[in-house]
């Protein structure tokens, strides 16, 4: 039972800074902020956290969080591709509407300069397990190429989605990511049809 106490707490600090993080912004945002938004105590978030800037590593949660909502949404009978245009559709969407662009830049370059932990890559995300059944079942039945592993085209499809992010934020968000994506994943998608 503790452990489930534990992962609660380090969730809603967690939820708790990225709320204020897109609301006041990242310098504006003070570790006290975050302790009385996430009701828990300074000891509670120098457990979890170092400092504030190890909140940025978090984001890749925040991700997840929707992605574990959304798997509930999943029609097992979906085909693999409407699915994964969805999933990066919501995915996106959140992104744009809650997620400072000046936040996940800061997120993007954290990954390319941590020596250690890369948040983004950890094959054990939510997000990775996601990709893994959708794109297994979806060459079981045929929706997807044999002809390159799962592995394969998982890299692939997360290569994709990051290459998006990463451009949207070097261009500095000047069009939607949401709309941009809608018009262009489904094209990137038929080159992995089966």
């Amino acid at each position: 039972m503790p452990k489930k106490n534990n992962r609660n707490t380090r969730g809603r600090i967690i939820a708790a800074a990225w709320k204020l993080f897109y609301e006041n912004g990242y310098e504006e945002t003070t570790i006290e902020d975050i302790i009385y938004e996430s009701q828990t105590s300074r000891g509670s978030f120098y457990h979890y956290f170092s400092g504030k800037d190890a909140l940025l590593g978090t984001l890749a949660s925040v991700f997840d969080e929707k992605y574990a909502e959304l798997e509930q949404t999943i029609d097992p009978e979906e085909d693999a591709v409407q699915i994964l245009c969805r999933l990066n559709h919501e995915l996106f969407a959140m992104i744009e509407d809650r997620i400072s662009r000046d936040l996940l830049a800061r997120l993007l370059s954290t990954q390319l300069l941590a020596q250690g932990e890369r948040s983004l890559l950890d094959r054990d995300r939510i997000y990775f397990r996601l990709l893994r059944r959708i794109i297994s079942r979806g060459q079981e039945r045929g929706q997807l190429r044999r002809d390159c592993s799962s592995n394969d085209i998982i890299k692939a499809y997360a290569l994709w989605e990051r290459a998006l992010l990463y451009d949207w934020c070097l261009c500095s968000g000047d069009y939607s990511l949401v709309a941009y994506c809608d018009r262009m994943t489904p094209l990137f998608l038929q080159s992995w049809r089966g």
